[in-house]
C-alpha cells in the first residue's frame, strides 16, 4: 500500500492534513521533532489524536538531521511527502536566524534528497505569502517577483521554492509549493494573534495590536487549507505546455513545478478580526495600540484563480464563521 510521509505531523497544519488523509483512508508516517518553539503539550495533544487511527506512524526525528533522515526515507519508501516541517514565525526569525538556516534551508535539503533517491511521485511542500515581501501589488499572483524578502523566514520560503525547482528541473520530481495566507482556527499555534488575542481577553488581559490595527491579511480558515492542500497533492505538478523561457512564468516551468497561492481572498483589516473575536467572545477587549513590527508585511492578498483552475477549488469561509470555530475549540480545549 502506498504511503504517504507528512513532515510537522505536529504543527497545526501538519495534523489537520494527517487526519485528513487518514480518514480517507490512507496510510501515513508522521514526523516532528516536537521542539519547544512553542507549549510542546499542544503539539502532543495533536499527536494523540493521530494516534488513535491505525493507519498512522509517528517517528520522532528533525528533518535537519541528514543521517536520520536518509534512513527513514530508506525504511519507509514514500509514494508522496507532504512537507510542512518548518522553523515557524515571522518574528522569531530576527532574533533566531540559525533555527530557520537548520530547519528550512537544510531540512529542506534533506527532504529533497529523499524524494528524489525513493522517486517520489509527489512533493508538495509549505512556501508562504510573506515571499511577496516589499511587493506593494495586491492581490499577490504567482505571476509577481518574490525577489524582496523583508525577513529571514521569508528568505528561507523563497529559497525553499527555487531549490524546489531545481530538483524538478533536473530529476524531474514533481514538486508543487503552495503560498499559505496566515491559517487559523482550531488547535492553532500559540504564536499567532487569534490564540494570543483570545488567551489575554479570557484572562482580563488588553492585547497589543501592532500597525494601529490596521494590517491587512488574507486569513485563511484551516479547513480551507486543508482542502486545498489534499487536492494538490492528488494531481502531481506537470510541465507547463505553454512555458516561454523568454517570458517565463515564475508560477510554472518546463519541469513538473508548480506555485499556488492558498487564501481566502478576502482581505480583513486587523480591527475587523478584533471584533469577530469580541463578538464571539462577547467580551470587549482592551486594546493597546502598537507600531507595526520590523519584518512584518503591511497588506496581504491572495489571488488564488490558478489553484482554483488546477483543483476546481477555492477557499471562502468567512473570518466571523472561523473565528467562532476557534473561540468554541479553544474554551473545550482549556477548560477550567
Amino acid at each position: 500500500m502506498s504511503v504517504t510521509l507528512v513532515t510537522g505531523c505536529a504543527g497545526f497544519i501538519g495534523m489537520h492534513c494527517a487526519q485528513a488523509l487518514l480518514a480517507r483512508g490512507e496510510q501515513v508516517v508522521g514526523i516532528d521533532n516536537l521542539n519547544a518553539y512553542y507549549e510542546v503539550s499542544l503539539k502532543e495533544a495533536r499527536l494523540a489524536r493521530l494516534l488513535q487511527h491505525p493507519g498512522f506512524t509517528f517517528e520522532r526525528t528533525d528533518v535537519a538531521d541528514r543521517q536520520a533522515m536518509r534512513a527513514l526515507f530508506e525504511r519507509v519508501r514514500p509514494t508522496r511527502v507532504l512537507h510542512l516541517a518548518a522553523q515557524a514565525g515571522v518574528r522569531y526569525s530576527i532574533d533566531q536566524p540559525d533555527d530557520y538556516t537548520d530547519s528550512n534551508l537544510l531540512g529542506f535539503g534533506n527532504i529533497l534528497q529523499g524524494c528524489r533517491a525513493q522517486q517520489v511521485a509527489h512533493l508538495v511542500f509549505a512556501s508562504s505569502s510573506s515571499v511577496y515581501g516589499g511587493n506593494a501589488r495586491l492581490p499577490y499572483s504567482e505571476r509577481d517577483a518574490v525577489d524582496h524578502p523583508i525577513s529571514y523566514y521569508a528568505a528561507t520560503k523563497k529559497a525553499n521554492e527555487v531549490m524546489a525547482h531545481s530538483y524538478a528541473h533536473l530529476y524531474g520530481l514533481p514538486t508543487t509549493g503552495l503560498r499559505f495566507f496566515t491559517v487559523y482556527g482550531p488547535w492553532g499555534r500559540p504564536d499567532m494573534a487569534l490564540f494570543k488575542f483570545t488567551r489575554a481577553m479570557l484572562a482580563g488581559e488588553p492585547i497589543d495590536v501592532y500597525g494601529q490595527g490596521q494590517l491587512v491579511r488574507d486569513f485563511t480558515y484551516i479547513d480551507d487549507i486543508v482542502e486545498g492542500v489534499l487536492r494538490v497533492l492528488d494531481k502531481p505538478a506537470t510541465p507547463a505546455a505553454d512555458h516561454d523561457p523568454l517570458v517565463p512564468h515564475p508560477g510554472t516551468s518546463s519541469a513538473p513545478y508548480r506555485i499556488f497561492n492558498i487564501g481566502n481572498s478576502t482581505p480583513t483589516v486587523l480591527m475587523d478580526y478584533i471584533t469577530a473575536l469580541e463578538s464571539a467572545l462577547g467580551i470587549t477587549a482592551r486594546k493597546n495600540m502598537m507600531p507595526i513590527q520590523p519584518g512584518d508585511m503591511h497588506s496581504t492578498a491572495a489571488d488564488t484563480s490558478a489553484l482554483a483552475a488546477w483543483t476546481g477549488f477555492a477557499p471562502a469561509t468567512p473570518v466571523q464563521e472561523g473565528v467562532a470555530h476557534f473561540v468554541h475549540w479553544y474554551k473545550d480545549f482549556y477548560k477550567p
